[in-house]
């Protein structure tokens, strides 16, 4: 095979995953695209297992909140890295906020484990398949999910925003 690029790497994937590749774009010459919740597994296998493709380092795994987004108000998206080809890559999968689970990539990558973890703490999303899915950076006992869009960005009752302080 030739040289890896944004157009083969997007080749293969389409040939093997016919109609699961969705949303395809280059910003910054940053090959992005969405995959489906069901295919993401093998997906993910797909793009490290693959002696072409070669997507050997997960750079990194988090979460977005997108609360105007019907049945799709939450993505995953992961980083990935060829180190043998010198290519990276962004992957998303959205989700419906009435079902946050995914599949864990930890059995591919083992760097997944706390990212998985850190995007569960923040997002709420469960990881299906982690080996140790719990909060890592909040205190157990917390009920809500700092990261989502789900609280006023200030505190109303704060004074020192108050007008008056500035002579208005």
């Amino acid at each position: 095979m030739g040289k890896l690029n944004n157009d083969t790497i997007l080749d293969i994937l389409k040939s093997r995953f016919a109609g699961q590749i969705s949303d395809v774009s280059e910003p910054y010459g940053l090959l992005t695209f969405e995959a489906t919740k069901s295919s993401i597994e093998k997906v993910l296998y797909t793009l490290k297992a693959d002696t072409d493709l070669q997507f050997n380092f997960l750079t990194d795994l988090t979460a977005v909140h997108y609360p105007d987004h019907a049945n799709q108000e939450f993505v995953v998206v992961y980083h990935l890295h060829s180190l043998a080809n010198n290519i990276r890559i962004r992957l998303r999968v959205f989700l419906d906020k009435n079902d946050l689970h995914i599949a864990s990539a930890t059995p591919l990558w083992e760097g997944a484990n706390w990212m998985e973890r850190e995007t569960y703490d923040f997002f709420g999303i469960v990881f299906d398949g982690h080996p140790d899915l719990r909060r890592i950076l909040n205190v157990d006992d917390m009920a809500v999910f700092p990261m989502r869009k789900e609280y006023p960005l200030e505190d109303p009752n704060r004074v020192d925003k108050k007008d008056f302080f500035f002579g208005r």
